[in-house]
């Protein structure tokens, strides 16, 4: 079963790197200093930990994420894992090289600056340029785009908040560039094999 789940999830994430191309994450965020702004912060120096409680608002270029408490635990090579809660927390970044975002929502989220991986947990949800995928728990590679969507809680032992189903929706191509498709008309030619009736 899990298998079968894996299998469905992987199948999904090619379909989408298929659907919009290979389009990575602004590049440039992973070089831009983070800012972080929220009501009450505490800070230990000793475990490299922040804690911000209150409206907090992370932004690193133009990655974005919104929530009602962020942790910041930062490794002995300066990179960052942030994790964020609240009803819901927010995460949205731009596109490489397209004027195009990308949003994402969850219970929890959690995005590590070195890996540039984000997981969301419980109602989570990536929203691409009209596309919408939902599940319990989504992994996105936002250095690749690639996303990895499942039904189920990642914590075995946690009930699922929404249906335990997968949903997708994917917009036609030619909508989402706002190009309209339109076939051209057959050409009428006269039939040389249908018969003149007897007079």
């Amino acid at each position: 079963m899990n298998q079968s789940r894996n299998k469905s999830a992987w199948l999904l994430g090619l379909l989408l790197l298929c659907h919009t191309g290979l389009s990575l994450a602004e590049r440039a965020d992973r070089n831009k200093p983070m800012h972080m702004e929220a009501n009450s912060v505490f800070v230990d120096d000793t475990s490299r930990t922040s804690s911000f409680d209150g409206n907090v608002q992370l932004l690193q270029g133009t990655l974005s994420i919104q929530a009602d408490k962020i942790v910041v635990v930062q490794d002995k090579d300066g990179f960052q894992h942030c994790t964020a809660s609240g009803r819901l927390a927010h995460f949205r970044q731009k596109r490489d090289s397209v004027n195009e975002y990308v949003e994402a929502y969850g219970e929890r989220i959690e995005y590590d600056t070195h890996s540039e991986v984000a997981e969301f947990f419980g109602q989570a949800r990536i929203r691409r340029e009209g596309d919408d995928v939902r599940g319990e728990h989504i992994i996105y590679n936002t250095r690749t785009e690639v996303f990895q969507v499942s039904g189920a809680p990642a914590d075995k032992t946690a009930e699922p908040t929404g249906t335990g189903r997968v949903t997708v929706v994917i917009q036609p191509q030619n909508k989402a560039s706002g190009v309209e498709a339109a076939e051209p008309p057959l050409p009428i030619t006269p039939s040389t094999t249908i018969t003149q009736p007897k007079q």
